[in-house]
């Protein structure tokens, strides 16, 4: 794996930097939901990330439990295959929305922010790759449970690190995004950005 120099790039940062954090420093994470401006957009985008960081911990749960023996191959590919289709499916057109529409409308309505947009949207493209990637090793990994006991076990483990990996990606950005958007929006609330 070739070392990675960027300290913004999504697999190495710890957080947003500091200059695009004077939002979430005035709206820390904390009082959201008492404020005023909550309901709407800024939390119809929390119950969505909410859902993406739920069926992710769902899937890893699946894979545990069929790595551990806990469910056979039959019970595993039938609980499985419909909720990694769900998942993949729509965390790929989030994303979409967000880059074709909402990112735009948001770094132009406070442009000291833009960079920041440009940091979520560079992660977008990350997160695609894993994406295919994890929907190839989990497609192998569907195809082998009609195999050997040992290919089973091979591709059971190489879908569990390729999730794993998504996975963390995904909290990472769901974490940098949410402290960009929603103090955005409720500064500025629905109207006040062009939402409502």
């Amino acid at each position: 794996m070739t070392e990675i120099a960027d300290p913004l790039h999504l697999l190495t940062r710890s957080g947003l930097p500091e200059d695009l954090r004077y939002l979430v420093a005035k709206y820390p994470r904390e009082d959201w939901q008492a404020h005023e401006n909550i309901h709407g957009m800024a939390n119809m985008w929390l119950q969505r990330h909410a859902m993406f960081r739920e069926l992710g911990g769902v899937l890893d749960g699946a894979i545990g439990d069929y790595r551990e023996g806990r469910t056979n191959a039959r019970e595993f590919a039938g609980f499985f295959a419909p909720r990694l289709n769900f998942f993949l499916g729509n965390l790929d057109g989030h994303h979409n929305v967000e880059d074709q529409h909402y990112f735009p409308v948001f770094a132009k309505a406070e442009t000291r922010l833009k960079r920041g947009f440009d940091i979520l949207d560079g992660d977008h493209h990350l997160i695609h790759e894993a994406l295919e990637r994890n929907a190839e090793t989990a497609n192998a990994f569907l195809r082998a449970l009609e195999e050997s006991e040992d290919r089973q076990r091979y591709a059971a483990d190489a879908y569990a690190a390729e999730n794993t990996g998504l996975i963390a990606m995904l909290a990472r950005h769901l974490d940098d995004e949410e402290d960009l958007i929603i103090p955005l929006i409720l500064d500025r609330g629905d109207r006040g950005l062009g939402l409502g």
